[in-house]
């Protein structure tokens, strides 16, 4: 039991720094706001992350095995290549469309000078194993162009969450034409003609 309710005291103030983060930005983060949401004493913070650099990893960490999961959804890595994108780019633009938080939180992940830190970003690419592996088995299949995973993912999924922003912020509107269209580009972006 009490195990549990440790590990529920984690989330808490893991959930809470991220919420703070989402409103405030990282500069608004102080450990007393993170307390104070989260519902514990200041002090209990550091029970469970030795610093604030600390938490903003793990939090990091969570946001980002929550945006893996929901990327690679329904994807087991036998369907064909096309397949396997198609269900990963909708999952992604249908994240970006219903959970902006989490994306900007991502993004301002992205400019932190802590995203260096080699062994936070193999800890990364580990959870997007389905994107990864898509990524190489069309360069293995000499469907790909062989160029970086990185540069694949941007390309891609990366440009479809720019669009799924603006099309959930309102700058213009995405229909089910539109979005297949999209979809359709970004891989003739990628594929060797």
């Amino acid at each position: 039991m009490t195990k549990k309710l440790s590990v529920d005291k984690k989330q808490q103030i893991l959930d809470a720094a991220e919420a703070i983060l989402a409103e405030s930005g990282f500069h608004g983060l102080s450990m007393q706001k993170v307390a104070k949401l989260a519902g514990v004493a200041a002090g209990t913070i550091y029970c469970y992350f030795s610093d604030k650099e600390h938490l903003l990893a793990e939090v990091r960490l969570n946001v980002t095995q929550r945006i893996a999961d929901a990327v690679q959804a329904g994807v087991d890595g036998d369907e064909p290549l096309k397949d396997r994108y198609r269900t990963m780019w909708l999952n992604t633009w249908n994240l970006a469309v219903s959970n902006k938080n989490a994306l900007s939180n991502r993004v301002q992940y992205d400019s932190l000078p802590c995203t260096t830190d080699i062994e936070i970003r193999a800890q990364e690419k580990l959870k997007f194993h389905q994107v990864q592996k898509l990524f190489e088995d069309g360069k293995t299949q000499k469907v790909f162009k062989p160029i970086a995973n990185e540069v694949l993912s941007g390309l891609t999924f990366e440009a479809c969450v720019a669009l799924a922003r603006k099309h959930a912020w309102g700058f213009y509107h995405l229909d089910d034409e539109a979005i297949e269209a999209a979809i359709n580009a970004s891989w003739d972006a990628v594929i060797n003609h």
